[in-house]
């Protein structure tokens, strides 16, 4: 083979694996073996599949390539969330989180290194974009993060949520082939119900998820019902804006007849008041929801404060006179950088850190 290999042995199906070996005069049972060591055994190379002849790891290293994520640092938060960094082969760094609660533990993960959304509020918006997220990199996210929840909580993960850095649909190929993985019986086992991916919402890409039958579940980072506020802080909503993202939005529930959540952050001052809400309710009368508010965790240059708890209060309490499914979600891992958008490879010194 001339030059070096590319083609990352995890992008492939088990048959395709099957085909290499058929041509290279190997034993096909070698396949499935190759496939365990790949999505069920926490594998990060060629050298350690030590069932494998030594002259067959060769040979799939010198035809393939293995991209991993590979955890090199965490910090602990005084909650118990743990924010893990993961060093990519190109020394691109990503974050995943894993949050603890009520006997539960979800893992927060990243789809992208970095995002290209620029969202004003967003400390993984202020990165710009790097590249996207192999189908495996999501998928060692998800293996680190489930071996830490057994061993720091003695349970595996109850959900995992694509709520890290990037937008999950703008890397709609790999998100869906990581959580192939992840739900297939030769893989993780997961449950697809125990799913969700986040998306500041793309119209087209939210008809082609209701277009492939996906399982998951699906959730809608809003953050204001208004194109004049959401143009404000979302600059993705100027070439989508609500009245798109309705449609698709009611394409997507007629097709799946699913409910969505739609995740909404309070900014203080800025759509927190009780005419907001108004406008929230008057949004989700088009469709089922159920709704996720969060305080904003402060991110440094953004302008944009937590907001005041009685004005959260107001705000949910309206909603709930609308008969809208509420939850005030609370907020975890903020003392190390680890709170929903604030996810930038940034390190605190003052935290329970361990190499």
């Amino acid at each position: 083979m001339n030059g070096k290999p590319n083609r990352d042995i995890r992008s492939l199906a088990i048959r395709d694996i099957e085909e290499f070996f058929k041509a290279s005069k190997q034993d096909g049972f070698r396949a499935k073996q190759v496939y365990e060591w790949l999505w069920k055994k926490n594998c990060r190379s060629f050298s350690a599949m030590t069932n494998l002849p030594a002259g067959l790891r060769a040979l799939l290293e010198s035809n393939f390539i293995f991209p991993c994520a590979t955890p090199v640092k965490e910090q602990v938060s005084r909650d118990g969330t743990v924010k893990t960094i993961f060093g990519l082969h190109d020394d691109i760094p990503v974050e995943g989180v894993l949050i603890p609660s009520s006997g539960r533990t979800t893992a927060c993960i990243s789809s992208q290194a970095g995002c290209a959304l620029g969202c004003t509020f967003c400390a993984t918006g202020q990165l710009g974009f790097t590249r996207n997220l192999s189908a495996g990199e999501i998928f060692d996210q998800v293996m680190t993060l489930n071996q830490m929840s057994v061993a720091q909580h003695k349970t595996n993960l109850s959900n995992i949520v694509y709520m890290g850095m990037g937008e999950p649909l703008m890397n709609y190929d790999n998100v869906l082939s990581s959580i192939d993985r992840l739900t297939a019986t030769d893989g993780m086992g997961i449950s697809p119900q125990r799913i969700t991916v986040s998306s500041v919402g793309i119209p087209k890409m939210i008809r082609q998820l209701a277009d492939d039958n996906t399982r998951f579940h699906f959730a809608l980072s809003l953050h204001a019902a208004t194109n004049e506020k959401r143009n404000a802080i979302i600059p993705m909503n100027r070439h989508h804006p609500i009245e798109k993202l309705t449609e698709a939005l009611k394409y997507y529930q007629n097709k799946t007849g699913k409910r969505f959540t739609i995740e909404y952050i309070l900014f203080r001052n800025f759509n927190d008041s009780v005419a907001d809400a108004k406008d929230l309710a008057l949004f989700c009368k088009s469709f089922p929801v159920k709704i996720n508010l969060i305080e904003y965790n402060p991110v440094d240059n953004t302008g944009m404060g937590k907001p005041d708890p009685e004005q959260v209060k107001k705000f949910a309490g309206f909603l709930e006179t609308r008969n809208l499914v509420v939850n005030l979600r609370k907020s975890r891992g903020a003392d190390i950088d680890a709170a929903c958008g604030q996810l930038a490879v940034k390190v605190k010194d003052n935290t329970n850190s361990k190499k």
